[in-house]
């Protein structure tokens, strides 16, 4: 495992597969990309490490929470989530790490499979998991990320409270789920390429297996000031693209795909400090079966491979 220190980052640029800094490449867990992301200015909630020392009110706890982050080519919110959450966390004496699920293949996004990849990683350990989008940084202190009841997940970001999402069945953003659930569910579908409806399938699966979500009560704010919606839609555009058969196939209840059969590779770990948080870096390549899904890759080259393969 590799160790970099960034909070006394000068400027920073990712380009390829590698970050940089002042010019030398240390560390590479990025995807290929032909962004660069600029030096960040008044990063949201930024706190150095001893002010994150300051408020640490950590009481020996009887849970470990894995916050599980699914990502590709996001570092800039990265950089912003990580103190912020930690913060939020600390404050709330919550045991917990992070786990940041880098995507590294050439396939389309799938935020459901890497889920499973990060609870197979984590699951000895923690007993209870953060689903946890990158962009989406909790502001209202009486949102307690704490354990499950036995009733079913806890949904942090409910429609009454997110910017965005308002549906009653909505339980995407932020959702909490005890070990033992994500299990009894086997986990997310590994149908889901590209952005979106992987959430909604979930909370059928939540349903079908008998359990509920629940949601923070008494919470005195509203859609506008319980988060920080930090996503850039003109810098990073949703892979909405429906290709094939996609839209007719992940409308329906997906009881094939999982927990116990999403098919990956992690290809390294890193350690990770950034403003002196430590956070943990997977590198995973995930592969597709284009027979069954062919739309994890759109230009129709995953699918003519396999032919050739089968």
């Amino acid at each position: 495992m590799k160790m970099v220190n960034i909070s006394t980052i000068n400027w920073l640029f990712v380009c390829g597969l590698s970050f940089c800094l002042g010019g030398i490449a240390v560390l590479s867990f990025m995807p290929l990309s032909s962004d660069c992301i600029c030096p960040l200015k008044n990063p949201l909630s930024r706190v150095n490490a001893e002010e994150l020392t300051q408020t640490k009110t950590f009481t020996k706890s009887a849970h470990k929470m894995a916050v599980l982050v699914p990502f590709r080519d996001r570092f800039e919110e990265l950089l912003q989530f990580v103190p912020h959450l930690t913060q939020f966390l600390r404050r709330q004496g919550v045991e917990h790490h992070i786990f940041v699920l880098n995507q590294v293949d050439r396939y389309r996004f799938n935020r459901a499979s890497l889920i499973n990849v990060g609870f197979h990683f984590t699951s000895e350990v923690y007993d209870y998991i953060a689903m946890h989008d990158v962009d989406l940084l909790p502001l209202n202190k009486d949102l307690l990320y704490e354990y499950p009841s036995s009733l079913g997940p806890l949904h942090i970001a409910g429609p009454k409270l997110h910017p965005k999402y308002h549906y009653d069945n909505f339980v995407g953003g932020i959702l909490l789920v005890r070990r033992e659930h994500f299990k009894q569910m086997n986990g997310m579908s590994n149908q889901y390429w590209g952005w979106g409806l992987e959430d909604d399938e979930f909370f059928v699966r939540i349903r079908d297996a008998g359990l509920q979500v629940t949601r923070p009560q008494n919470i005195k704010t509203g859609i506008n000031d319980t988060f920080s919606h930090i996503h850039n839609r003109h810098h990073r555009k949703r892979d909405t693209q429906k290709c094939f058969n996609q839209k007719e196939m992940t409308r329906k209840r997906d009881h094939s795909t999982g927990l116990n059969n999403v098919n990956y590779k992690i290809l390294k770990v890193h350690d990770l400090l950034i403003d002196g948080v430590n956070v943990t870096i997977l590198n995973i390549l995930l592969d597709c079966d284009a027979n069954k899904t062919p739309w994890c890759d759109c230009s129709g080259t995953a699918a003519a491979a396999s032919v050739v393969q089968t």
